[in-house]
């Protein structure tokens, strides 16, 4: 075996088996939606179109991934009868400057967007991961954990928003994607889509189809 082979061998991955499933645990078979039952209020409310959801999802994103490495950064400063109000305050600040991002620029997005990314303060995904990991671990698998969470709700929303969209309307970012012919021959677009019963809809089919594939949650 020559030296190379050796040294290959003896090479450690990337990412340690623990840091991988703070990966990928979330987008699957411990999502945050469809597992842990978190994140559904903009779940129903945000994804009647893809483009707001999207910026809803990286938004998200955000205020968990940096609330998480600030909380977990600081933790041992954090007396534990004010640790509540501490991540509070943290997640508003990024909150807030998500929040000014989006209106400088996406503002049109961020009107449609309404009062729910300022919502983000109450996600249960947010508040859960500082609870539950960022108080009790470093700051770089507090990282990899909100990653992975919140790159659990962000495809449970686009897909919810996908199919909301695209019976519901016809299009996909706004553009028509159902052909007129269909219409000229009797297709209806689905309005139950574009309300929040839809989203629940979509949302059930996933938990079913998860839970089809997935023979841990047979017991469930």
């Amino acid at each position: 075996m020559s030296a190379v082979e050796t040294k290959v061998q003896e090479a450690k991955p990337l990412l340690s088996k623990k840091d991988r499933a703070l990966l990928v645990d979330p987008l699957s078979d411990n999502n945050p939606i469809t597992i842990q039952v978190l994140g559904i209020c903009s779940a129903l409310a945000v994804t009647t179109q893809l483009k707001p959801t999207m910026v809803m999802a990286i938004s998200v994103m955000a205020v968990v991934v940096l609330s998480n490495f600030v909380v977990s950064l600081i933790r041992n400063l954090i007396p534990s009868r004010i640790r509540i109000i501490v991540q509070l305050t943290i997640i508003s600040i990024l909150v807030i400057l998500v929040d000014q991002l989006l209106q400088a620029y996406v503002y049109d997005v961020s009107k449609q967007l309404s009062v729910f990314v300022g919502l983000i303060i109450t996600n249960c995904i947010v508040m859960g991961r500082l609870e539950a990991f960022a108080m009790a671990n470093k700051p770089g698998p507090s990282i990899l954990d909100a990653i992975g969470n919140s790159a659990g709700y962000a495809w449970i929303i686009l897909a919810v928003a996908f199919a909301r969209e695209l019976f519901g309307s016809g299009k996909l970012f706004g553009f028509q994607v159902i052909p007129d012919a269909f219409y000229e021959m009797g297709y209806v677009n689905n309005g139950l889509m574009l309300i929040p019963a839809g989203a629940l809809f979509v949302i059930a089919i996933i938990i079913w189809i998860q839970r089809s594939i997935n023979q841990k949650f047979e017991e469930a």
